[in-house]
């Protein structure tokens, strides 16, 4: 949204009082002392250790779940308040109008709507713990709001009281941000709108798993697309959803057996993929230490318990598993009555929910004014489209989500903190329908695992890349695949199981997955780390996580630098290339002249056929197109290296490479310099940390936690993705970077990208920034001793 740009004046005045003074305690929270907290039954001690992390000690997991919220709401309220506005469709009460489109699409997915429906479903002990949490939010904004964070006075806003529903709301957004293949159907289409469907097949994904030592293509018949073919890429309502989920966000996890282990125990290592930016990062770590258990890991901020960590017993990570939740259906209007639509030679109304949005507008009498909206659904989903012009008929796409669909009693998550096996941890699992990971889980008899949460449709059509044309009154979902066949592992011969967002289920596998999946080459460097020689440490592991070799480039830049270096206006380049040792790191210039060529290449292999618009759509969903461009490169042949547009001229690979190289080094020489061995690769690669207050503008430096050049890429181990837009800009990297040792009961090797605080110019917000920009070891504690050794506040909350 660019930031909250409101009262500059006020931010640089604030900025400069602390600056003078020092007192970044004018905005921090009570971390010591004694303070009351309504509804506790026993006393809870909180204690933080140096980076500010709270490790909270109750005499039960209702009192440690309410103050959890409470802690949270003193560390995260400011941020809490943002994600409840952005996944409530609220956020036009913040920035005003230019927020409205985004308000309608989030209500149009219907987060909050379908969160009500979840919280109605709870079963008494699950709903306990939802509000033990929330009234510890609660009380925080009802007893203590002279420490309210200070961004709350610069934006404008108040928190108001938090619901189980709130809570609900974020967690559906947070899986939202993990179900992709909406972009997938939305880019196929497209493509079948500019093509054709035998023509876009042709640079269709192309999904490889590298445990198979074959590619037998696809397993799974194709619906008919010759009436589905709609102008959709000058939608503007479609193409906002393309824009809501940073593309290509991804994770690495795995953990190994014992035999491989340096300590002769299970160990785990997970870095989640996300866009870490916005300080002080998307995860909020906390321990819990009650008689029946202790977890120390991270969670949601908003929402109860854990996602990622170790408990006594075992030790769970997750990646995106990118099964395919999603599906888009095209649905005919009744040409008689705009207000129904059609199921063969069935007229159904529309169900019509109409929601209001307060808009910020400094003109209206109260500084705000309020607007009704409609939702239409069918029995599918909601219309996310306008009105499409068809051959005989007007059309409209719907959006069905099964997480939806799949709402129970329990969520499963907050079985994990108490399972003492990996047999729990898949029991628990069994329950987590709201979202689709990959968790990879370990325990301390030596057990290791993995398994696919959430539920998957079985669709009578099989492969589900494009939208399902609606014919009649039939439902395509036909049923749901058994949990015990989802896919999953459990002590695999090799003594190691890992997931990088790639394709993990074989041909065997019965049923479509996915066309959504990460291309194979991070895998592909996993299975060379642990399948090397030796034991592996956590050292080891914490190196492996920010490993740089970059395996698309070891296959591509041979080929890219043998061709340009038999031309004179390119050698310069080649020569770059055929010297590079394949690792992405800053101080090298190899990495730039790959990225900028392989990105000019795939340009202009597609830009005279499908048109800018629609090149740079596809370009943008790198998971769409970047396995099959590099299949393309390696077999040197392909009607799509020709420009249709040259007449009697046929270009070939080494064309596009030539003119690809060409034009960069005119462009890079403009903007970068003129010799391309000065194009080092952190000198461009760089990311920046800002403030959610300024994100841009005016006092973002100020705010910030500065820009910080950076190794790694997108198809390395080490995660630093840009967006297509600003190809340099990292946008997506590890949001933690986290490694346990099962025989370690001491501590976890742990780091986020920010902090633990959510507060202005308090140190906690981006004191962790260093150490995970210099690969520094950072730890959370996990034993008393090492939490009472390294505690440096004690806080003690009190019954009222």
């Amino acid at each position: 949204m660019g930031g909250i740009k409101r009262r500059p004046f006020l931010t640089l005045c604030i900025f400069l009082i602390m600056t003078i003074t020092g007192c970044s305690s004018l905005n921090d929270s009570e971390n010591e002392g004694d303070l009351p907290l309504p509804g506790l039954r026993e006393k809870v001690r909180v204690l933080r250790d140096g980076k500010g992390m709270p490790y909270i000690y109750a005499a039960n997991l209702h009192d440690a779940m309410l103050a959890q919220g409470f802690i949270a709401a003193q560390d995260r309220l400011f941020q809490m308040e943002l994600t409840r506005l952005f996944s409530s469709g609220r956020i036009c009460e913040l920035v005003g109008a230019k927020g409205k489109p985004l308000d309608i699409r989030m209500r149009t997915i219907g987060f909050r709507r379908n969160a009500e429906k979840q919280a109605r479903l709870l079963d008494k002990e699950t709903r306990i713990v939802f509000q033990k949490y929330v009234d510890g939010i609660n009380a925080y904004i009802k007893t203590r709001p002279e420490t309210f964070p200070l961004e709350f006075k610069l934006a404008g806003i108040q928190p108001g009281p938090w619901t189980i529903a709130d809570s609900l709301t974020i967690m559906f957004y947070m899986s939202w941000n993990s179900s992709a293949n909406l972009k997938t159907e939305i880019t196929a289409q497209m493509l079948v709108e500019r093509l054709g469907e035998e023509k876009a097949r042709e640079i269709f994904p192309l999904n490889i798993n590298p445990d198979e030592k074959h590619y037998a293509g696809d397993a799974f018949p194709s619906p008919d697309l010759a009436a589905v073919k709609l102008p959709i890429s000058s939608d503007k309502t479609i193409l906002g959803y393309l824009k809501d989920v940073p593309s290509g966000t991804g994770s690495n996890n795995w953990a190994i057996a014992p035999r491989h282990s340096a300590s002769g125990k299970t160990m785990l290592a997970n870095d989640p993929h996300l866009d870490s930016r916005i300080l002080p990062g998307p995860w909020y770590p906390s321990g819990i230490i009650i008689p029946q258990c202790r977890f120390v890991g991270v969670g949601v901020p908003g929402t109860p318990g854990f996602v990622i960590g170790r408990n006594e017993h075992i030790a769970v990570g997750v990646t995106n598993a990118y099964a395919d939740t999603q599906d888009l259906y095209v649905e005919t209007l009744d040409p008689k009555d705009s207000k129904r639509y059609l199921e063969g030679n069935r007229s159904i109304p529309f169900e019509i929910i109409e929601e209001t949005l307060t808009i910020k507008d400094k003109d209206a009498p109260q500084g705000t004014r309020q607007e009704k909206i409609s939702i239409r659904l069918t029995g599918r989903g909601p219309v996310i489209s306008g009105v499409l012009p068809g051959l005989k008929t007007k059309k409209v796409l719907t959006l069905r989500w099964a997480h939806f669909e799949n709402m129970g009693p329990s969520l499963g998550l907050l079985q994990i903190m108490t399972a003492r096996s990996v047999s729990d941890v898949r029991k628990a699992l069994e329950s987590t329908h709201f979202i689709a990971l990959n968790f990879v889980f370990a325990d301390t008899a030596g057990n290791i695992g993995w398994q696919v949460s959430g539920r998957l449709p079985v669709r009578s059509q099989g492969e589900a890349t494009v939208p399902f044309v609606v014919k009649d009154s039939r439902d395509n979902w036909t049923g749901w695949i058994p949990y015990q066949e989802m896919p999953q592992s459990e002590n695999p011969e090799k003594g190691w199981v890992g997931t990088c967002n790639h394709k993990t289920v074989t041909d065997a596998f019965p049923f479509y997955y996915s066309s959504h999946l990460a291309p194979s080459y991070r895998y592909r460097r996993l299975i060379q780390l642990m399948d090397s020689p030796g034991k592996k440490s956590t050292d080891d592991h914490w190196r492996f996580q920010r490993d740089t070799l970059n395996l698309t480039a070891e296959v591509l830049s041979p080929i890219m630098a043998k061709v340009l270096m038999a031309d004179e206006d390119t050698k310069v380049l080649g020569h770059i290339l055929s010297e590079w040792d394949h690792r992405d790191d800053k101080d090298q210039p190899g990495p730039t002249v790959f990225q900028t060529l392989y990105r000019r290449f795939a340009y202009l292999a597609f830009q005279d056929e499908l048109g800018e618009d629609v090149t740079r759509n596809m370009l943008a969903n790198t998971y769409f197109w970047q396995e099959r461009v590099q299949s393309m490169m390696v077999q040197g042949t392909s009607a799509w290296f020709d420009n249709v547009k040259t007449g009697g001229v046929k270009e070939t690979r080494d064309d596009l490479l030539r003119q690809a190289a060409k034009e960069i080094l005119k462009e890079m020489g403009e903007s970068l310099d003129q010799d391309p061995k000065k194009w080092h690769w952190g000198k461009v690669h760089q990311i920046e940390f800002v403030s959610p207050i300024r994100r841009s503008g005016f006092g973002k430096g100020l705010l910030g936690g500065g820009s910080h050049p950076m190794d790694g890429s997108g198809e390395t181990l080490y995660a630093a993705k840009p967006s297509y837009k600003s190809p340099f800009d990292v946008t997506v990297t590890a949001s933690l970077r986290m490694v346990v040792d099962l025989g370690d009961n001491d501590k976890v090797l742990a780091v986020l990208p920010g902090g633990t605080t959510a507060r202005l110019f308090v140190p906690h917000t981006t004191d962790q920034i260093e150490a995970f920009m210099n690969g520094e070891k950072l730890y959370w504690w996990f034993s008393d001793n090492a939490i009472e050794k390294h505690a440096k506040t004690t806080l003690t909350l009190n019954p009222n």
